[in-house]
């Protein structure tokens, strides 16, 4: 087999665990550590399969909504964040509550109350019934308007052109987004942007890798679950810059040997809640399948980390 015809695996870096995933998995291990099980979480902790039923082998209960939760009992939120009326349904309810919504996602919810004690119009670019969406609007309901694309943005209607702000979902495509502002700004030419980038630096990293690799390759597979934004996202991204084909898959054995047929260079990714053993599980059936050579095709590197919820430190001597 000549060079050319070489098969090969083209490995996006970064992928997978995001800082605010890892924080908000180790959060609910942690509390079944620290407490035992069970430990009640609302909504799945993040969106992947595999980290819900294995957090659930090991004692997690998760449930829709807080009153499915025993009066007294632990309950973690989940990295997603959570309106203030969640907040108080659970103190209703005497419960002990662990707080792993990610610290980015705090940071919008931080924008949305500024801008809404000064006023504004806050139009929130999102997927209408996304749990952070959800969360972030609760903050101030009477404030905030969803702009789910720019096909919304005739329907958008302001108090005052000259006093509006969008703020954004933190796992949205960079690009489909800014297509949604430009077209906000069209119509609110005095729109204000976020004080800082909405879209968490995770989700533009795995873009941004997503976007070097995919020209490169017949066949991208996106390793997440359908009902993570972030790479659902990915997969797109991965067809728009030029991928031959994409497909999401929780697991290898959801690869199509048809989607194999005739492809030489097979990229493969993963969203930010998914953990390493499901791309490794990815690679070594691509590797039965002829895929032996793998190259990593690094855009950045990721350092940051988050503190664990205060509520599971340990508490200093002394103090």
């Amino acid at each position: 087999m000549s060079r050319a015809e070489t098969k090969r695996i083209l490995l996006a870096k970064p992928r997978g665990y995001c800082a605010g995933v890892d924080r908000a998995v180790e959060a609910v291990e942690k509390a079944l550590e620290q407490h035992g099980a069970p430990v009640y979480v609302r909504k799945q902790i993040v969106h992947n399969v595999h980290v819900v039923e294995t957090l659930t082998e090991r004692g997690a209960i998760f449930v829709d909504e807080t009153d499915e939760v025993p009066p007294g009992s632990i309950v973690v939120f989940s990295a997603h964040g959570v309106s203030p009326a969640v907040r108080q349904q659970a103190e209703d309810r005497e419960l002990r509550t662990i707080d792993a919504t990610c610290p980015l996602v705090t940071k919008v919810h931080g924008e949305v109350k500024r801008f809404a004690r000064e006023d504004y119009d806050i139009l929130l670019v999102g997927h209408r019934g996304h749990e952070e969406v959800e969360g972030t609007s609760g903050e101030a309901p009477g404030n905030v308007q969803l702009v789910d694309s720019a096909a919304d943005v005739a329907s958008v209607t302001v108090r005052d052109p000259d006093k509006v702000v969008w703020l954004s979902q933190t796992t949205l495509s960079v690009d489909e987004t800014m297509e949604t502002v430009a077209a906000l700004r069209e119509r609110f030419p005095t729109l204000q942007n976020p004080p800082s980038d909405d879209i968490c630096y995770a989700t533009q990293n795995r873009q941004i890798a997503v976007k070097a690799m995919a020209p490169h390759c017949d066949l991208v597979l996106v390793v997440g679950s359908a009902n993570s934004s972030n790479s659902v996202r990915l997969v797109e991204v991965a067809l728009a810059a030029g991928a031959g084909a994409s497909y999401l898959i929780d697991y290898a054995r959801q690869i199509d040997e048809s989607w194999l047929e005739g492809v030489t260079t097979v990229g493969v990714t993963s969203g930010a809640s998914v953990p390493e053993v499901l791309v490794r599980g990815v690679l070594e059936h691509l590797g039965e399948h002829g895929f032996g050579e793998v190259e990593e095709i690094t855009t950045a590197e990721e350092t940051l980390t988050f503190a664990l919820p205060r509520e599971l430190r340990p508490s200093r001597a002394g103090r």
